[in-house]
């Protein structure tokens, strides 16, 4: 774009300017005419005085009022391109039309001026993240060409540069390099306090919960605010500390500096309440988000999770179409397509499994790492061996509490129950930082258990999952239930004892995932056909309704699924068969969880 030439505007441009002294005029003007007044000293002594006094009043009140530019708007207030500057520079949330200005601004200043790195490194953190808030992920490799830019044009001290390639590569899910770029900044500017969420982050995805530890501790020294907040309250929710994680967040959004980061702050409070079966707090919470900023996408997604756990299936499926419309992430996609497969609608639901797959290729074009939830589609919806094989290879990259739990999920998909309980166990283990609580992963745990007949354990956590959250799936959650019925109540003298195979399960999850428990079993040795059903009609997941696409290629083509498949009640409003009332209150549910008061 060229950059349009002006002429330069002197601060006087459009007034009228009083005509210079005429020829032999004094400078002070022309003098008065033989026929004006003559005025005595006294008189001229009070007109002087009253001009004074009618001077300072109006200076006063010039005073008064708030200095204004030229469209009104108060001077000194930042304009959209600071106010994106300040909160990228922050590693906060900025609100969309200012970052597009942010972005606009900072490539024209990088053509007019290519060795600029600053800019250079202001506009790849810009990049990264436009691409994190819309999920436009063609962004990032543009984020990483700015980024090096900036490196290659100030090789040495450009610390920015490092933390913006620090932020991206978390970004990405690419933690190993994030932590590469994030301990070369810190190291190089060890109070440089923005570096260090991207640290935290990547240390957490790399399951290295020590660090994870220390990075806090050093973070909060540096910046208690709101940023560093939300980081705290994300490692306190991955240690199983919801309170606290709330009570954090609650003043964390109080001390929101703009929209943008309040909301996201919302959505987080919002999530924590989904988590612990909350769900009309959590809803509350994803609406006051899109209420705070229109553009908080995945409030929306969370407002359509809300929605279908109450039985609102209308609105549900409205909040995710509108939240996908605008940012379409695979994790959202897997969502919808099921919350479409308990409705029995199988075409909808096949649309949004192939617009996953689409996704996660376009991600993966760009740098992004999806495989733990392509995983979990895969395992339950299409391939659970090449799942296995993929997850295999991520735990070798990055062994995080997410990819233990779906690399156990898939190997329990494809019959190896051995090796997948030992994932399963590490992503439970608050010992190996599996203290969250997840209804989730306890429920892949239970119904591992449950496969391998240790129907004591497979009891507790099929329970659990159900305690944390009763609506955590409207596929799993019914599923969950009908294994417990199906398990029936414990012996009279309690659960017999866990087997030896079980208790070196539990002790023995390979953290480089080249042995499982056991040993490790590969899929197709014993006991490891692949599960798409068994004798009373479920699946290997103890779903009805959930197939994997070779016995739906059997079964033929059309929308509803075979007998025995579960919908929400034998009707689209509601959510769950028998457990789930139409529209429940959180406390309504068998064994609410505790609640965080709000704060």
């Amino acid at each position: 774009m060229e950059i349009e030439e002006r002429q330069p505007v002197s601060a006087g441009a459009g007034r009228a300017v009083p005509p210079g002294p005429r020829p032999g005029e004094p400078v002070g003007g022309p003098p008065p005419g033989p026929s004006g007044p003559r005025r005595s000293p006294l008189t001229r002594r009070r007109s002087l005085i009253a001009a004074a006094a009618g001077c300072a009043v109006l200076g006063g009140a010039l005073v008064l009022l708030p200095s204004t530019d030229r469209g009104g708007a108060p001077r000194g207030a930042p304009g959209p391109v600071a106010r994106a500057a300040v909160a990228v520079g922050a590693g906060v949330p900025a609100a969309l039309p200012d970052l597009a200005a942010l972005i606009g601004d900072r490539e024209a200043r990088v053509r007019a001026r290519p060795g600029d790195d600053a800019s250079w490194a202001v506009l790849g953190a810009a990049y990264t993240e436009r691409a994190r808030r819309t999920a436009a992920t063609a962004y990032y490799p543009k984020a990483e060409r700015a980024l090096r830019t900036s490196l290659r044009v100030r090789p040495e001290g450009n610390v920015a540069a490092l933390e913006g390639l620090a932020s991206l590569a978390g970004a990405r899910g690419d933690f190993r390099a994030a932590k590469r770029w994030g301990e070369e900044a810190s190291r190089l500017a060890p109070k440089r306090w923005t570096t260090y969420p991207a640290l935290i982050d990547a240390y957490s995805g790399l399951g290295d919960y020590k660090a994870v530890d220390r990075t806090l501790a050093r973070l909060l020294e540096l910046r208690p605010g709101p940023a560093a907040r939300s980081v705290a309250a994300r490692v306190y929710r991955d240690r199983g500390r919801r309170e606290d994680a709330a009570a954090v967040l609650s003043d964390a959004a109080a001390a929101a500096a703009g929209p943008a980061e309040q909301a996201a702050l919302l959505t987080q409070a919002g999530d924590l309440a989904w988590e612990r079966g909350d769900v009309r707090d959590a809803l509350d919470h994803y609406r006051a988000a899109t209420s705070t900023d229109a553009d908080a996408y995945d409030a929306l997604a969370g407002q359509g999770r809300a929605l279908a756990a109450l039985g609102r299936t209308t609105e549900a499926l409205r909040a995710y179409r509108a939240a996908l419309a605008k940012r379409p992430v695979p994790r959202y996609v897997l969502e919808l397509g099921e919350l479409y497969e308990t409705l029995r609608l199988g075409t909808d639901a096949r649309a949004q499994y192939g617009l996953l797959r689409d996704l996660v290729r376009r991600d993966g074009a760009a740098g992004v790492d999806d495989e733990p939830v392509a995983g979990l589609f895969e395992a339950d919806h299409g391939d659970p061996r090449a799942a296995v094989t993929a997850l295999r290879a991520e735990w070798q990259r990055q062994p995080g509490i997410a990819v233990a739990d779906a690399l156990g999920w898939a190997l329990h998909r494809a019959g190896n129950d051995r090796e997948a309980l030992g994932f399963a166990v590490r992503a439970t283990d608050a010992e190996h930082g599996g203290g969250v609580r997840s209804a989730l992963y306890a429920y892949h745990r239970g119904q591992i258990e449950r496969d391998l007949g240790l129907s004591g354990p497979a009891r507790r956590h099929l329970a659990e999952a159900l305690r944390i959250n009763p609506y955590f799936s409207p596929l799993l959650a019914p599923a969950a239930r009908e294994a417990l019925t199906a398990l029936g109540e414990p012996p009279a003298g309690g659960p017999p004892e866990e087997s030896e195979d079980a208790q070196a399960a539990e002790g023995s999850a390979d953290p480089g995932g080249s042995a499982g428990p056991g040993g490790s079993v590969a899929p197709g040795g014993s006991g490891s056909a692949d599960r798409t059903g068994r004798s009373d009609g479920t699946d290997s997941a103890g779903r009805p309704g959930v197939r994997s696409n070779a016995s739906r290629a059997a079964e033929g083509s059309g929308d509803t699924p075979a007998a025995g498949s579960t919908g929400p009640s034998g009707s689209a409003a509601a959510p769950a068969p028998g457990s789930v009332p139409a529209s429940p209150g959180p406390a309504s549910a068998p064994n609410a969880p505790e609640r965080a008061a709000p704060r």
